[in-house]
């Protein structure tokens, strides 16, 4: 099943998430991932909704998602070239003794220790959903206590103008 980024801009009003919501879930689509906030416009959000299924499945959403009354606008950000990242807090087992070893392994992903504990560490990493899957992969072997990830943040990637060659 093909996964499907979609960029909705709704008015910053109570209960529109959860009609959002209820569409996808009347229509038996699941939501793999979404994150609302502030878009560039005061009193509107953007969401960034991930979800499965065919193409004719997603077209069909979309129609509905523009039907509904809060919404302004609905874009599948994933037919073309787009910008992705995801942010990971990772808490991780790491006595005075993985420290040196953790930091290691978390440098070449520029991710950073946001807080040190007597037996643990909190990582933060940013990245394409590939970046945070291998970063955890490798820390796995430690111990992750906890883990939070904030599902995936979209945005279009601008279109270069190609020069004319007439």
């Amino acid at each position: 099943m093909e996964q499907h980024t979609i960029a909705v801009l709704v008015n910053d009003h109570p209960g529109v998430l959860t009609r959002v919501a209820n569409l996808f879930s009347q229509r038996g689509c699941n939501i793999n991932s979404i994150t609302v906030g502030a878009s560039e416009e005061p009193g509107l959000s953007r969401m960034i909704i991930t979800s499965g299924g065919d193409d004719q499945r997603i077209d069909q959403l979309m129609k509905q998602l523009n039907k509904l009354i809060d919404v302004i606008s609905v874009t599948l950000l994933s037919k073309d070239p787009m910008v992705t990242r995801e942010l990971a807090l990772i808490k991780v087992d790491a006595g005075p003794a993985q420290r040196a070893e953790i930091n290691g392994i978390v440098e070449p992903f520029r991710a950073s220790v946001v807080d040190i504990g007597p037996t643990s560490l909190i990582i933060q990493a940013t990245g394409d959903i590939d970046k945070i899957d291998a970063l955890l992969a490798l820390l796995e072997p430690y111990g992750i206590r906890e883990l939070t990830r904030t599902g995936l943040m979209a945005m279009a990637r601008s279109v270069v103008d190609q020069p004319s060659y007439m």
